[in-house]
């Protein structure tokens, strides 16, 4: 075993003796809903939404780069994704998502992905116009994510991903850079056993900026107007930790099951506990995947104290066949996401994969 393996292997280790240490200390209830940004923590693809976001330790391709980077060296050769979500059900804000994975030699992938909220049109209303009338504006929030995630061996994956974040409502704008970092470990006879630590969201902090920060003022009748431009506060962005792990149980050649659980210590919220499971079935040049899960958090049954709508029962599936002469996968996965009083998310979208 070459140095380079043994450093990373020291690395893994490290990193989980660093996750065990900090969850008596994550999710500090004093800092909940002080960072900004929060976009950032909803994942816009369907298949490992149906699967309750456990899969940090088994999430293959182009979804990795919101998991866990380091599963996108499991990206076969090219992957294009195509995703949009009804986000908070009724609310009229619509999340869309598509990226395309690249494997550019035997052990190095790189993919270039967005993930966009548009809130739709908002009418203007000022001081002198409170009724509005006079236009509209629309708010947006983006992340374009640029990932690279190499095979180190047969057991050992890692990746990196840079963020791009940036939010705009009328004149005033927002924008910031982060970074992902993570590692898998895969083991056993069948590759069956598999574990993951991410780092995500870390970054400088974010400010808005702008012409909706300035008002005209007159301080006297026999003054002229001036411009007084008001300070904008910095925000945090909303890191976490993450590890994972999970078991394939294979039930014959066509047949099997995964189990994962995952674990997020949250910087800015409280910290979540997950449990996933994806039933996968495959015949001839079709496969069928059969998803569900169950995401924990603090106060979770309580309806006044529940912080998080995200939290709770989630379902899945996915449907991949094989088409035309060159026998791409073209697929097409939806997931629900039951969030209490917002009714039910929906994500659907589509996946094809090129030789």
């Amino acid at each position: 075993m070459n140095n380079s393996i043994v450093k990373i292997r020291t690395a893994f280790i490290i990193g989980l003796a660093m996750v065990t240490s900090m969850t008596a200390t994550a999710g500090n209830e004093d800092r909940i809903g002080s960072a900004g940004a929060s976009h950032m923590l909803v994942n816009p693809w369907a298949r490992s939404v149906g699967a309750a976001g456990a899969g940090i330790a088994n999430v293959n391709g182009l979804e990795a780069t919101f998991m866990n980077v380091a599963g996108l060296a499991f990206t076969d050769k090219t992957q294009i994704k195509f995703n949009y979500t009804n986000w908070m059900g009724s609310a009229d804000i619509a999340l869309y998502s598509a990226g395309i994975a690249q494997r550019v030699s035997e052990a190095d992938v790189i993919a270039v992905s967005i993930q966009s909220f548009g809130f739709g049109d908002i009418p203007i209303t000022t001081v002198a116009n409170p009724e509005g009338n006079i236009g509209v504006f629309s708010p947006r929030a983006n992340v374009i994510n640029l990932g690279y995630a190499r095979t180190f061996s047969s057991s050992i994956y890692g990746g990196l991903n840079i963020k791009v974040i940036s939010e705009n409502m009328a004149n005033l704008k927002a924008s910031g850079i982060a970074i992902d970092a993570g590692i898998r470990y895969v083991t056993g006879e069948q590759d069956q056993i598999k574990f993951g630590i991410t780092l995500r969201n870390v970054g400088p902090v974010m400010k808005f900026k702008g012409d909706g920060l300035a008002n005209q003022v007159l301080y006297s009748e026999t003054s002229a107007n001036a411009t007084l431009e008001q300070r904008s506060a910095t925000y945090e962005l909303p890191s976490l930790l993450a590890i994972g792990g999970s078991y394939d149980f294979i039930l014959n050649e066509k047949n099997k099951i995964n189990l994962a659980i995952g674990y997020v210590a949250n910087s800015f919220s409280s910290d979540q506990y997950s449990l996933g499971l994806d039933y996968g079935m495959t015949g001839e040049g079709v496969a069928f995947n059969l998803r569900g899960g169950f995401v924990y958090e603090k106060n979770l049954f309580s309806a006044e104290n529940r912080s998080n709508a995200l939290i709770g029962p989630t379902a899945g599936f996915s449907v991949d066949a094989l088409v035309g002469d060159n026998k791409n996968a073209l697929g097409i996965e939806y997931a629900a996401r039951f969030a209490g009083t917002f009714g039910i998310i929906h994500t659907i979208g589509a996946t094809i994969s090129l030789k």
